[in-house]
């Protein structure tokens, strides 16, 4: 991505610099809503909350909503890192940053809830996504149209993973349920759906909007938010469970 800025002209530095900005404003969203997902999630732990997050319609398609905007704006990260040839450097660097953090997750969640610990969350998928999608960069019509297959084979159930999930879970010691799972179908197509953005040049006028734009207070915070993603991911859950486990204990004694 420096590369893609140190080389572009002035003007084309310019309108590429806001384009990334956008795209942290709308990673920063998701940060948000994400964040308030996690809240009620606690809040209906401790029972302050009466909510259905794990059968409900409307909070699975919230969270469905959340997944869907991280892996799009992924999509289009990669894309903007690799167009100009595969970065290897940054494949490194990713393999070691998110594989470090799934792995905490994991071990974390492990400790926590033993008998629902995340082995497969959106980091473990981010990070083998960002290896999947690598033929995919330089051809983005052919990443949509294998995105469309995709989704098509998962509709028809041609593609749900749940056999794997069973196979595996003798063998591995997995929990019956996760905390946290995104299996690889059918979001390795929102993923490519995101290269595709990226590699046609749809994504422009999308996250240069005044929505988008740094001008914009609330924007500019939710621009940092994007851009510490990761940090923020990862500090918000125990932030979240301390805060209410504590309000719990407060009000209950």
């Amino acid at each position: 991505m420096t590369v893609l800025v140190e080389r572009a002209a002035p003007e084309r530095k310019r309108n590429l610099d806001k384009r990334i900005a956008g795209l942290d404003i709308f990673r920063g969203w998701a940060i948000l809503l994400m964040i308030i997902f996690h809240l009620c999630y606690d809040l209906r732990m401790f029972r302050f909350i009466d909510a259905d997050i794990l059968h409900s319609p409307s909070w699975i398609s919230f969270r469905a909503l959340i997944v869907t905007m991280f892996l799009l704006a992924v999509g289009v990260s990669l894309y903007l890192v690799h167009a100009s040839g595969i970065n290897w450097g940054n494949l490194r660097k990713r393999l070691f940053y998110l594989g470090g953090a799934a792995l905490i997750v994991t071990l974390g969640s492990y400790i926590e809830f033993p008998k629902s610990w995340v082995y497969f969350g959106i980091l473990h998928f981010i990070l083998l996504a960002s290896f999947l999608i690598l033929p995919f960069v330089k051809h983005p019509y052919f990443s949509l149209v294998t995105a469309v297959g995709i989704l098509w084979g998962y509709a028809v159930g041609i593609l749900h993973m749940e056999w794997l999930s069973k196979m595996l879970a003798p063998i591995l010691h997995l929990p019956e349920y996760t905390r946290d799972l995104v299996s690889l179908f059918p979001w390795l197509a929102v993923v490519l759906l995101g290269v595709t953005l990226g590699g046609t040049g749809w994504y422009r006028p999308l996250f240069s909007a005044s929505f988008f734009s740094e001008e914009h207070i609330g924007n500019r915070m939710l621009a940092l938010m994007g851009r510490y993603a990761l940090i923020i991911y990862l500090l918000h859950l125990p932030i979240l469970f301390f805060l209410v486990e504590m309000l719990y204990k407060i009000l209950h004694t």
